[in-house]
C-alpha cells in the first residue's frame, strides 16, 4: 500500500509536482535500497545461525510494518526518506533469515518450486495492497490509507510467528559466531552467476517509476491515477502467476536459462516504457511483461542460492546476493531519477533496458557453459 501511494503522496500531498517528485522518488528509493543492502549483507551472517534466524525474521517484519505506516504522518520529503529507509533496512535484514528458513524446510529437488511459491504469495499480497489503497483513498485520504497499512503489516509479523512455531524442528547445531564470509560463497556456479545478477538488478528500477511514468502519460498534470494503480496490480498479478512455473523450470533446466527469460522480459518492458504513449492497452501489456520479468528473476535467483551455496553458509549467501541486489537497485532508481529530471523519461528507461540486455548476454553465457560442462 505505501509503495503504490508513494508517488501520489510526494507529488500532491507534499506538493512537489511531477518533476521534483520523480527526482525525490529516485533519491528516496535509492537510499532505501542502499539501507536494505547494508541490512541484507549484515543479516546474512545472522541467518547462518538457525537460532538467530527466527528472531531476526519476526523483528524485521514488525519494524517494517511500523515504519512504513508512519510515512502517513510525514510533512516533508526528507522525513519520507528516513522512514522508508528504516522500513527497508528492516525488510532487508529479515530477508536472508526468511530465505534460509525456507531452504531448511524445502527438499533440495524442489527449491525452485518452493521459492516460486513464496514469491507468488508475496506478489499476491502486492496485488491486494494497491487495490485496497484505491478503496481507502476513495473513502479517506492518501495519508490515512498509508497509516492503515500498519494493520496488514502487523498481521504479516504475526503470521511469521505462527509459521515458525509450526515449522518442522531444525537439526540442532552449535551456535556460531557472527562472521562475514564472501569468498567461500562465490565458489562455483553461484560465483559465475553474480555478474549477470548484478546487471539484472542494475535495471530493476522501483515499480513506483512505472506508476509515475504511466500517470504522466495518461493523466498529465494529475498526481493520482486509479488506472496506473490498477496496472501496478496487474504487474504483481503477472509476477504471482509466473513464479511457480518459473521455479519448476528452474528445477528442471537450471537457474541460468530461467534468468535469461527474466532479463529479456525486463529489456522489452523498459524499452516499451521509453517509447509508449497514452495507450492504456499497451501500457497494461508492458506492466505485465515487467511483472513476468521480476517474477521469473527473483524466483530463479533464490533457487540458485539455495542450490549452489554451501549449506553452512546459506545465510551468508542469501545476504550477499540480496546486498548486491539492493545496491544495484539503489543505482537503478537513483540514476533513473536523475536521467528523468535532467534529460527525459525516455532516457531513463532506455538506460534500464540497456542493463537488462547486458544481463541477457551474461546469463546466456553461463547457461551455455553449464550445458557444455553437462
Amino acid at each position: 500500500m505505501p509503495t503504490a501511494l508513494l508517488p501520489s503522496f510526494l507529488q500532491t500531498t507534499l506538493g512537489l509536482g511531477a518533476a521534483r517528485a520523480a527526482a525525490a522518488l529516485g533519491v528516496i528509493e535509492g537510499i532505501a535500497d542502499g539501507a536494505a543492502g547494508v541490512a541484507r549483507f549484515a543479516g546474512g551472517p545472522l541467518a547462518d545461525d538457525p537460532g538467530r534466524r527466527r528472531t531476526t525474521a519476526v523483528g524485521g517484519y514488525t519494524t517494517t510494518a511500523v515504519f512504513s505506516s508512519l510515512i502517513g504522518v510525514a510533512t516533508a520529503a526528507w522525513q519520507v526518506g528516513i522512514l522508508r529507509s528504516v522500513s527497508w533496512a528492516a525488510r532487508g535484514i529479515r530477508g536472508p533469515s526468511r530465505s534460509a528458513l525456507l531452504a531448511d524446510i524445502a527438499p533440495p529437488h524442489a527449491y525452485g518450486k518452493a521459492y516460486g511459491f513464496e514469491r507468488a504469495m508475496d506478489n499476491l499480497g502486492a496485488i491486494g495492497g494497491p487495490l485496497l489503497a484505491i478503496g481507502l483513498v476513495a473513502l479517506t485520504s492518501v495519508r490515512t490509507a498509508i497509516l492503515i497499512s500498519i494493520i496488514p503489516g502487523l498481521l504479516a509479523a504475526l503470521a511469521i510467528v505462527i509459521a515458525i512455531r509450526f515449522a518442522p524442528k531444525l537439526t540442532e547445531r552449535e551456535r556460531r559466531p557472527i562472521k562475514i564470509r564472501v569468498r567461500p560463497v562465490l565458489h562455483g556456479q553461484l560465483g559465475r552467476l553474480m555478474f549477470g545478477i548484478t546487471a539484472f538488478e542494475l535495471g530493476n528500477v522501483a515499480a513506483t517509476f512505472l506508476i509515475l511514468r504511466t500517470t504522466e502519460l495518461i493523466a498529465p498534470g494529475h498526481a493520482y491515477s486509479r488506472t496506473a494503480i490498477l496496472l501496478y496490480a496487474g504487474y504483481n498479478l503477472a509476477a504471482t502467476l509466473v513464479a511457480v512455473p518459473a521455479g519448476h523450470l528452474s528445477d528442471r533446466r537450471g537457474g541460468a536459462i530461467v534468468l535469461v527469460l527474466g532479463a529479456a522480459a525486463f529489456t522489452g518492458a523498459f524499452a516499451g516504457f521509453a517509447f509508449a504513449g497514452a495507450d492504456i492497452p499497451l501500457l497494461a501489456f508492458l506492466f505485465v511483461v515487467a511483472g513476468l520479468g521480476i517474477g521469473v528473476g527473483e524466483t530463479a535467483q533464490s533457487a540458485a542460492v539455495a542450490a549452489f551455496a554451501p549449506v553452512d553458509l546459506r545465510g551468508s549467501a542469501f545476504g550477499l546476493v540480496a546486498a548486491v541486489q539492493a545496491f544495484a537497485n539503489l543505482a537503478a532508481s537513483a540514476i533513473a531519477g536523475v536521467l528523468w529530471k535532467a534529460v527525459s523519461p525516455e532516457a531513463a528507461f532506455l538506460y534500464l533496458a540497456a542493463w537488462s540486455a547486458v544481463a541477457v548476454v551474461a546469463f546466456t553465457a553461463v547457461a551455455m557453459r553449464g550445458r557444455g560442462e553437462g
